[in-house]
């Protein structure tokens, strides 16, 4: 499949206009625990485009050391995504109220690591931190050498 084509694959699950609030974390595999807070917050969801996803780290990705890229998640396991997604601008405030309150009901269940993809905007240096794990300091060096007047800053951004 031409890489444009893999790219449209969810456009009919984001319609021009949308509204999206996302955070993820990676899991302590998938209790029971954590399946019911998942099922019980999911029913709450105020918006019908929201979703409650597992992606399973496994395979090639696993087989890479942690600190050989810039992204460390190579272990098997877990992440947890709160896609959430709406169209009323009204129901913004809902909506991320959902996610967070979600976020924060599962929080017991994280271990360490976040997706870099997946990080709200409000996000801050800590969750970036977490992103990049083992690797943020050797990438922030890079940064520093490479652009020391952070003009690659519109980002999920590492400080120089």
């Amino acid at each position: 499949m031409p890489y444009p084509a893999m790219n449209t694959i969810l456009d009919p699950g984001f319609p021009d206009g949308s509204l999206n609030y996302w955070l993820s974390s990676f899991t302590r595999g998938l209790p029971d625990g954590l399946i019911d807070v998942a099922v019980t917050q999911f029913a709450a969801a105020p918006s019908p485009m929201s979703a409650i996803l597992f992606e399973h780290f496994h395979g090639a990705v696993t087989r890479v050391g942690a600190t050989e890229t810039a992204v460390p998640h190579r272990e098997e396991g877990w992440n947890l995504l709160l896609p959430t997604v709406w169209t009323d601008p009204a129901a913004t405030e809902a909506n991320i109220a959902w996610t967070r309150d979600t976020y924060a009901a599962l929080q017991p269940q994280f271990s360490a690591g976040r997706w870099l993809n997946y990080l709200a905007d409000d996000q801050g240096d800590a969750a970036i931190r977490a992103a990049y794990g083992p690797n943020y300091d050797r990438l922030r060096e890079v940064k520093r050498r490479y652009d020391p007047d952070n003009l690659f800053h519109l980002n999920h951004n590492i400080v120089p």
